[in-house]
């Protein structure tokens, strides 16, 4: 018989929690699912914005600002108390990377296929895995790699029918991969400050640094910051609310609960929201190859799940 599975973390670091029985897991993965099919909207959002992808960036983090900061408000009050206690250089590191990630990501859209950008930017959950056992010493397993595999391979197939690597695309291409570094660290690094911080107040003020530093790019890069008609306002608050403020906070939420490893893995229900959203919106119909990868998507997080096990709080 296999031996149990399990997912842990080193014993001295502990989590912000109420003082009522921890979150269920449940929660936590219904959470870094919606997440993920969230985020799959932002590659719509982001053609459709009227401005360049840098300024597009900005947006995304500083409309989301207001409702980060509302959600940081009606934390419950013993987290919320710990915000005058920020240590603003953990909280700026992912902040930065989250940047990084952004302006690879829309760099890539913009210089490639949006399959393309998609399918590279998911090789980010390799990453994570390897940072989740360096970094957080989360005990990786064999049963864990091979769910991975089969979601990556997955991912893969369902972005073959549109994706088309090769010289056209090589600097669009590079700055997918690019966007896999920075994403896959980000992760790490929230995983890392959840902890000892509340979700809502890891990403207002990571999401605060993020923005500075996109807004700097931005004016250097000389950027319009004016959309051009209500349409291009209407794409940068969808970005914001849906992709960022929902997507990333859901999923900044469900790290803490969720081994960080899971919780990018999970995440690569990205493309196959995608894939979706073409054939309802775009009219762009699944053939039987994408079909095949996305059951076989889900059927990679599924063995991973079972992989994590319980997590004790």
């Amino acid at each position: 018989m296999a031996p149990r599975i399990a997912f842990k973390r080193p014993a001295p670091r502990r989590r912000v929690v109420s003082s009522s029985a921890e979150p269920p897991q449940r929660l936590a993965l219904l959470a870094v699912l919606v997440g993920g099919i969230a985020i799959g909207f932002s590659p719509i959002f982001v053609r459709l914005s009227e401005l360049g992808p840098i300024a597009t960036g900005f947006y995304r983090l500083f409309l989301a600002l207001p409702l980060l900061w509302l959600w940081m408000r009606f934390e419950r009050r013993r987290e919320a108390e710990g915000m005058t206690r920020i240590n603003w250089l953990p909280i700026a590191v992912p902040g930065t990377l989250f940047a990084g990630d952004i302006l690879f990501w829309h760099w890539s859209i913009t210089y490639t296929t949006v399959a393309n950008a998609t399918l590279l930017a998911n090789l980010s959950p390799v990453i994570v895995t390897f940072g989740a056992w360096f970094y957080l010493r989360e005990r990786v397993t064999f049963q864990f790699l091979v769910g991975m595999a089969l979601a990556m391979g997955g991912a893969a197939l369902l972005m073959n029918a549109s994706a088309s690597l090769g010289a056209g695309h090589v600097l669009g291409d590079m700055f997918g991969l690019i966007t896999a570094c920075f994403f896959g660290s980000y992760v790490v690094a929230i995983a890392r400050l959840r902890d000892r911080n509340a979700a809502s107040i890891i990403m207002f003020y990571s999401s605060a640094v993020t923005c500075v530093l996109l807004l700097a790019a931005t004016l250097v890069s000389g950027e319009s910051l004016l959309p051009r008609s209500s349409n291009g306002w209407v794409a940068l608050f969808a970005l914001a609310w849906i992709s960022q403020a929902t997507g990333q906070g859901l999923i900044a939420y469900a790290l803490g609960h969720l081994p960080a490893s899971f919780s990018a893995l999970a995440i690569l229900i990205e493309p196959l929201t995608a894939a979706i959203l073409g054939w309802v919106w775009l009219g762009e119909a699944l053939g039987v190859l994408q079909a095949t990868g996305g059951v076989i998507v889900l059927a990679g997080i599924t063995v991973a799940r079972r992989a994590s096990g319980p997590m004790a709080p």
